[in-house]
């Protein structure tokens, strides 16, 4: 009986792209390519949300020859610009996920940018003033466009890996290391649910610089916190994260 086949999964997030970076992550991405089949980016894609930083970052991304995918992260929305920075940078090789799902090398991926919100206990109630009600709503919101794009997956591609990608942390372990005054700020409890439910394989993102790199949902699922920070924190030499997973065989649509 053959094995199934692997596929490679680089993952990344808080690159922070600048306007100043030409060539500067071109020989990154060429490395990233030579380990991996797929790259993930798990948000901050850019350092200050503008559209010309995410130019830079498309012309880098030519030396990657292995398809991508990402999400926004908060620093993506600074200016307002994330449709012009999604313009820029989605190609037929290139997927900014936002509630999407994308299937690539027999591996399905779903993302969202997720939002704060706090954790377990400690997590925010739809209660109070309107304004906060309107903070823990857009974590609702991100969590239910997560639990669409597994559906979806499972729907159509019934038995796929699924692997999750967000920019915000779905548990606290991940995000242990940064100041506990600011763990509503980086996470929700809120994007588990629908990681648990729809059975993910693996969960990645970013955002806290200082946390943890590994941690579980309540139902053993494992999640990685891949900013680049943590990776270098970790000691990972290459500033990528590799993660293997069994492939589907997918016959091809004529």
């Amino acid at each position: 009986m053959n094995k199934p086949k692997k596929t490679r999964i680089a993952a990344v997030a808080d690159i922070h792209v600048k306007d100043t970076d030409h060539g500067k992550w071109s020989a990154y991405f060429r490395s990233i390519s030579e380990a991996a089949d797929v790259l993930l980016i798990c948000g901050d894609l850019t350092d200050t949300g503008k559209a010309s930083e995410a130019e830079v970052l498309a012309e880098e991304l030519h030396a990657c020859k292995i398809p991508v995918v990402a999400v926004l992260g908060n620093h993506d929305c600074e200016r307002d610009e994330q449709e012009d920075i999604i313009n820029v940078l989605c190609n037929d090789d290139i997927f900014i996920l936002n509630g999407g799902a994308v299937t690539l090398c027999g591996v399905g991926f779903a993302g969202v940018k997720g939002f704060g919100g706090g954790f377990d206990r400690g997590m925010l109630s739809m209660f109070g003033e309107k304004m906060m009600k309107q903070f823990v709503q857009e974590a609702v919101d991100e969590a239910l466009k997560l639990e669409n794009a597994l559906v979806r997956l499972d729907s159509d591609y019934p038995g796929i890996k699924k692997i999750a990608l967000l920019h915000y942390a779905p548990i606290k372990d991940t995000i242990i290391g940064e100041p506990d005054q600011i763990f509503p700020f980086l996470g929700c409890s809120r994007l588990a649910e629908p990681i648990n439910r729809r059975k993910v394989d693996a969960v990645f993102h970013g955002h806290a610089h200082i946390g943890t790199f590994q941690g579980a949902t309540g139902t053993g699922i494992p999640v990685y916190n891949v900013s680049k920070p943590v990776l270098q924190k970790k000691g990972m030499a290459q500033d990528f994260f590799i993660y293997e997973v069994d492939a589907m065989e997918i016959p091809q649509q004529l």
